[in-house]
């Protein structure tokens, strides 16, 4: 049996393990953690910047946190991995004051305006006669393809997949996946436009 399955099958031992990551209700790693531990399991590409004084990069080593090469993420941001990995790709750009909860992976050269909100996970409300926060989550992640921009002060639900070269206008919800080479906008977001490969031009749906 492996370390990992040893976990996972004895309430007691992970209990423990958890507790030395981080406190009892609060999901952000002890300073040990971030600084002896993180760097041994989280990928940082090649001119790579987290402006991490001025955030809080909550990760944990059981899932990935994965920056990659020439990627910026900005000041202010809050991104947390404790449900699902963080996987940011090559020429990313985390825009100031954006928040990702995981599982979200941001695919190579896409990026977010300013304060913009990725969650990938609902909390569990099926038991109307408990609390949510002791109900299991909802994970289903979010994936931005290629290329794909979301504008500032937007929010992208559980779920959603934003797909290549896709322009998100300011302030959208976005609670269905948009289709690639696509201009939406709105709340709830919307399909206004998309490139036709013919005319090589963007023309309204």
């Amino acid at each position: 049996m492996s370390l990992k399955e040893k976990l996972k099958s004895d309430p007691r031992i992970k209990k423990l393990v958890m507790w030395m990551i981080h406190p009892a209700r609060r999901p952000r790693p002890r300073l040990w953690i971030r600084l002896f531990v993180n760097p041994f399991f989280h990928k940082r590409g090649k001119h790579s910047l987290v402006r991490s004084r001025q955030s809080r990069i909550d990760v944990f080593p059981y899932n990935k946190f994965d920056v990659g090469a020439d990627s910026i993420v900005e000041s202010f941001t809050t991104i947390n991995n404790g449900a699902g990995d963080v996987i940011i790709g090559d020429r990313c750009r985390v825009g100031i004051g954006t928040v990702i909860i995981g599982p979200v992976t941001m695919k190579n050269g896409s990026g977010t305006g300013q304060h913009v909100f990725l969650g990938g996970f609902n909390h569990g409300y099926k038991d109307g006669n408990e609390n949510s926060s002791k109900q299991a989550l909802d994970v289903k992640g979010i994936l931005i393809e290629e290329d794909a921009h979301i504008g500032a002060n937007s929010v992208v639900v559980a779920g959603v997949t934003i797909g290549k070269r896709c322009q998100i206008g300011a302030g959208s919800v976005v609670t269905k996946s948009i289709p690639a080479y696509s201009v939406a906008v709105g709340n709830p977001c919307r399909v206004i436009k998309r490139f036709n490969f013919e005319t090589q031009q963007w023309e309204k749906a």
